[in-house]
Formats: structure tokens, sequence, C-alpha cells
């Protein structure tokens, strides 16, 4: 029988705490993760960096995070992401096309990154297929876009790895 990984409870990290009470609510991730508290304290300013404000649009950046969390069966990451994908302006209609992978309501340059995130989320060495985002997208952007694709490949790994629920 398998054992879970230890949850670590808010009154054991400070940090932990701080966020839960924030958020006003627990989180699976982030309790199993603090079980290394220095990854915990460097890990939210990265992934922050990542998925906050930046030169690509919100809402571009959520369907390419919820398009690889779908690829990769992440129920973790879609639940976490798919409450979020309204502000982002991501509507039902939205959510459902990514999950099925129809993409044509989108525009261009939507479904070119939407497209290259499931491209790296089952072909990690799909060496030039950034590629497909030129003439959408500045190099900036690229690298930004790709930033998201891999941190949603890293949370899901991790989530479906230690199999963390939401």
């Amino acid at each position: 029988m398998a054992t879970a990984i230890k949850r670590v409870e808010p009154a054991e990290n400070e940090l932990l705490a701080s966020v839960e009470a924030k958020t006003k609510q627990p989180n699976g991730f982030l309790r199993v993760m603090a079980n290394r508290p220095e990854v915990l304290k460097h890990f939210l300013p990265f992934y922050g960096a990542i998925v906050g404000p930046g030169s690509v649009d919100r809402r571009i950046k959520e369907a390419v995070y919820l398009a690889v969390a779908f690829a990769n069966k992440c129920a973790f990451c879609s639940a976490a992401h798919t409450a979020g994908a309204a502000k982002a302006g991501l509507s039902e209609e939205d959510l459902a096309a990514l999950r099925d992978e129809r993409d044509g309501s989108f525009s261009e340059a939507e479904r070119a990154a939407i497209r290259y995130g499931r491209e790296l989320a089952r072909n990690p060495s799909a060496v030039g297929s950034s590629q497909s985002l030129r003439g959408h997208f500045t190099d900036e952007q690229i690298v930004e876009i790709t930033l998201v694709a891999a941190m949603a490949n890293f949370t899901n790994r991790f989530n479906n790895g230690l199999d963390i629920q939401p």
C-alpha cells in the first residue's frame, strides 16, 4: 500500500501559513512542496515572475497553461487554473475547447501559442518548435510563453508524480 507524501501544516511553515492566509484556502501543491522549505521559498517568486504580469496577455498565458495541464492530465493544475481562467477572459466554451483540443475559436496567435504549449508537453525534445510563434510574438514573448509551458509541465509532473489532487 502506497503512503501519501506528507502535507506540511501551515503551523510548521511561516511562508505556507502566509500564502494560505492570503488565499483563504489550503493548497495541497504548496503543502507538499513545503517538505523542502528552501524550494518553496524560491519557487513562489519564480512562479509569480512567470505566470504574473509580463509582455504576454494573461488570457494567452492561462490558455497555454491549461492546454498543457489538460494534455498532461494534471487534475490539480487543471482545477487550479480553471478557477482563474474567467478573470483572464476565458469562457466556459474556451475551456471546453482547450480540453477537447478544438482551437478554432481562438485567434491565430492564441492557436499558435496553445499548440506550442501542447507540443512541449508531448514532445520535450521538440527542437525549434518555437518557430511556429514567429510572426505572432516578439522574442521576449516567445521566451515568456515557453516559460509558461515549462512551468506548467513542471507543476503537472510534480502533482502527477506525487498524486496531488485538487
